[in-house]
C-alpha cells in the first residue's frame, strides 16, 4: 500500500506541473495581431480642392436716385419681376426748398424789385436802340437814293451803312440784355419759393407736378430693397438692387492662396450640397489677382483668393438657386480614369519615404511605396504595389515586418 501511494502522488504532481506548464505556454505563446485590411484597386481617381462658396448675379444693377429729392414709398418687393425701361420701380419728388426767415425773405423781395427795375431799364434801352435803328435805316435808304442820282458821294454812303450796322448791333445787344434781365428776375423770384409753395395735388393727395419715375435698368427680378419707406435722399443714393437670377448666376469661392495657385482657368467644378437633388457642373472662369486678408474661425489670418465659377449646366437644374445662396464646390485639379489606388490610411512615413504593410500568408510585410497624387481618401500608386494587394489599414505600433497578423472580424 505505501508503494502504491507514492506512485499515485508522483503521478499527480507530474500531471499538475504539466498542466501549469501548458497554461503558461498558452498564455505567453505569440498571437497574431488583429488588423483591418484594405485592397489596392485600379480605376478612376480625382483630386479636388473643396471649399464653401456662394452664388451671386454676375451683373447686378443698383437703382439709385438721379437727383436729390423725396423718395416715395417703394411698392415693389424682392422677387418681383421687372422689365427694362418699362417697369416703374419707384417714384421721386424734387426736394422741397428750405424755409425762409424774415431777413432772407426781405432780401429776396428786394432782389426781385431790383431785377424788375433792371428789366424796365433794359426794355427802355431796347426801345431807344430800335428808334436809332429806324433812323439809321431811313438815312441809309435816302443816301442810297442820292448816290444812285450821283448827288451823294460814295464815302457818305459808306458812313451811312456803317451807322446802320452799329444801330442794328446795339438793338441786338439791348435785346440780349432784356433776356438776361428776365433770367435774373426769374432767379430772384425763385429765392422766394418756400415750403408753402407746393405743386397742385390730386384727389389722392399725391403731387401731380414734378414726379420723377425710376425705371428698371435691366430685365430680371428685384434682389433687395435698400430704401423702402418714404424718405429724403441725396443724388446717387442706392434704392434697390436688380439682377437676372435665372440666366446670370455664378458662384464665388474664396480659396486659401496656397490652394489657389493650383487652380487654372477652365478647370471643372462639381457643386454639391446646395439643396437640390443632383450635383451641378461648373467651370473656373476667373482667378482674381488680388488676395483678401480674412480671419478663420480660430482667429488665424489667412489670404483668400476669390475664384469665379460659371454654371455650365442647363438653367433648369439650378432654378431654385438665388443670389447669395451657400454651396459647396469641389474644384478638380487632377484626374485619371485608370489609376492604381491605395487607401491613404494604409500609408505611413518610413525613413523619409512612404511605405505600407502588405498582408501575405498571415504575415505583415513592410513594402516601400512611391505615390503620386493623394486626395485624402486614396493615393495614386506609382511603384511598389499592384492592384489586388491586401494592405493593413491604420497600422499600429504592434505591427512590424513579418509579424503574424489576423484580420479583425466585426462583431
Amino acid at each position: 500500500m505505501p508503494k502504491h501511494k507514492k506512485i499515485s502522488r508522483a503521478f499527480l504532481t507530474l500531471a499538475a506541473l504539466t498542466l501549469v506548464a501548458a497554461g503558461l505556454a498558452a498564455a505567453f505563446w505569440p498571437r497574431p495581431v488583429l488588423v483591418d485590411l484594405g485592397e489596392v484597386t485600379q480605376g478612376p481617381m480625382v483630386v479636388t480642392i473643396d471649399e464653401e462658396g456662394r452664388t451671386r448675379v454676375r451683373e447686378p444693377f443698383i437703382v439709385s436716385t438721379p437727383v436729390a429729392g423725396r423718395l416715395q414709398r417703394v411698392q415693389v418687393h424682392p422677387g418681383d419681376p421687372v422689365i427694362k425701361d418699362e417697369t416703374v420701380v419707384a417714384h421721386m419728388l424734387p426736394t422741397n426748398p428750405a424755409a425762409l426767415d424774415l431777413r432772407t425773405r426781405e432780401q429776396a423781395q428786394a432782389m426781385v424789385q431790383a431785377a424788375e427795375a433792371a428789366l424796365r431799364v433794359a426794355k427802355a434801352d431796347h426801345n431807344s436802340a430800335l428808334a436809332s435803328l429806324d433812323l439809321a435805316r431811313t438815312e441809309l435808304q435816302r443816301t442810297e437814293t442820292l448816290a444812285e442820282r450821283e448827288i451823294a458821294s460814295a464815302a457818305a454812303l459808306e458812313r451811312k451803312r456803317q451807322s446802320f450796322r452799329i444801330a442794328e448791333a446795339q438793338a441786338q445787344t439791348t435785346e440780349a440784355a432784356i433776356a438776361m434781365r428776365e433770367a435774373d428776375l426769374a432767379n430772384a423770384r425763385a429765392r422766394l419759393i418756400d415750403f408753402d409753395d407746393r405743386a397742385p395735388r390730386g384727389a389722392d393727395g399725391v403731387t401731380n407736378g414734378g414726379d420723377i419715375p425710376l425705371y428698371a435698368p435691366a430685365n430680371g427680378r428685384v434682389l433687395r430693397v435698400m430704401q423702402e419707406s418714404e424718405t429724403t435722399l441725396p443724388a446717387g443714393a442706392p434704392v434697390m438692387e436688380i439682377g437676372n437670377v435665372e440666366d446670370d448666376l455664378e458662384v464665388v469661392v474664396e480659396l486659401i492662396s496656397s490652394d489657389a495657385v493650383k487652380i487654372r482657368v477652365g478647370d471643372r467644378v462639381i457643386i454639391d450640397n446646395w439643396g437640390g437633388p443632383v450635383t451641378l457642373d461648373g467651370e473656373v472662369r476667373r482667378i482674381d489677382p488680388l488676395a483678401i486678408s480674412k480671419y478663420s474661425a480660430l482667429g488665424v489670418e489667412e489670404q483668400r483668393v476669390p475664384i469665379t465659377v460659371a454654371l455650365t449646366g442647363p438653367s433648369e437644374t439650378h432654378r431654385a438657386l438665388g443670389h447669395g445662396y451657400r454651396i459647396e464646390a469641389r474644384i478638380i485639379v487632377w484626374q485619371s480614369d485608370n489609376a492604381i489606388r491605395v487607401p491613404s490610411s494604409a500609408l505611413f512615413r518610413e525613413r523619409g519615404s512612404w511605405a505600407a504593410f502588405t498582408a501575405h500568408d498571415g504575415l505583415a510585410h513592410l513594402t516601400p511605396v512611391e505615390i503620386g497624387h493623394n486626395n485624402g481618401r486614396v493615393a495614386e500608386v506609382l511603384n511598389g504595389l499592384e492592384s489586388g494587394d491586401q494592405v493593413i489599414l491604420y497600422p499600429s505600433a504592434a505591427v512590424r515586418d513579418r509579424i503574424a497578423i489576423a484580420e479583425r472580424v466585426a462583431e
